[in-house]
């Protein structure tokens, strides 16, 4: 029996000894009876989405992002349209899909679901025409998006310093918003369209969220005393956050949000320039991955 060939793309900004961590787990954990393997590194900015490409285009079995939620875009994006799985080995700073799909962070545990080969079709969404696995949004998540890209250091800490400070400083917009053709009028704060349940670091911005239902879910986040943003951050820590009365939950496979001041939308973490009305659309099954 042939076996089934394995494509790990790595970011080297990782670190050596994360990426000696990588190295030493895909020797010693992969199934070499199953599998064969190559280890691939980016070099630049969204070359993973190209080596996925290519790599589906040689017959890879499996893809594997070794990263967090953008490198997953990234290789999601290069797999598109194609029979290769994505498979994931979390090494990002907050790992919101890997954390959604119960796939371990610890690596060698990563490497055992990899070696069960366990599937699922999981959703696809778009912001206009950018894919997005995890979370896209509009207002202060894509702010703190941006922000946080532009920090020197990454982590929990520097992203809980970000959203508190900026907490503060933001101000609430009118929004229209459509959600399968049914109009809504909101004042809000932040408005956040999910396919995985949580931003990452375990703060589950849409904690019923389900990859593979078809649907998208919506939460908006209304204007609220800034005093009580502590509790919503505990809220979102809780997995309860669509029990506040500041927040509301709908369910869709369109939505459209639209306000005057719209410049700046984030997939996935990753912040983009935008016109004043985003359109979000979901693919249901699109792209195959190895789950726990």
């Amino acid at each position: 029996m042939s076996k089934k060939h394995i494509v790990f793309i790595i970011n080297p900004k990782s670190g050596v000894e994360r990426q000696k961590e990588i190295n030493d787990a895909i020797n010693t954990c992969l199934d070499e009876e199953l599998y064969s393997h190559e280890i691939l590194h980016t070099e630049y900015a969204k070359h993973g989405t190209k080596l996925a490409d290519e790599a589906a285009r040689n017959g890879a079995y499996t893809v594997v992002a070794v990263g967090g939620d953008g490198s997953v875009n990234d290789i999601v994006r290069g797999l598109m349209g194609t029979n290769t799985l994505l498979g994931i080995i979390p090494k990002g700073s907050g790992n919101g899909m890997a954390r959604t799909m119960k796939i371990p962070l610890e690596t060698a545990e990563a490497m055992k679901v990899i070696n069960k080969g366990n599937t699922a079709r999981m959703d696809i969404c778009y912001a206009n025409n950018l894919p997005f696995i995890s979370t896209a949004g509009v207002a202060f998540d894509a702010l703190i998006s941006k922000k946080f890209a532009k920090s020197e250091t990454r982590g929990f800490w520097i992203y809980s310093w970000l959203v508190t400070k900026y907490m503060w400083l933001y101000k609430s917009w009118n929004w229209q918003i459509t959600v399968d053709g049914k109009p809504y009028t909101e004042r809000a704060f932040m408005i956040n369209v999910a396919n995985g349940q949580q931003f990452g670091y375990n703060f589950k911005i849409a904690p019923m969220a389900d990859f593979t239902d078809g649907i998208m879910d919506l939460i908006i986040i209304r204007k609220f005393p800034k005093i009580l943003g502590g509790l919503l951050a505990l809220r979102g820590m809780q997995g309860t956050i669509t029990g506040s009365p500041y927040v509301r939950h709908l369910k869709g496979k369109e939505i459209i949000v639209t306000s005057p001041g719209l410049r700046l939308m984030q997939t996935d973490g990753d912040a983009h320039e935008c016109a004043n009305s985003v359109k979000f659309r979901v693919d249901h099954g699109a792209q195959g991955v190895i789950v726990p």
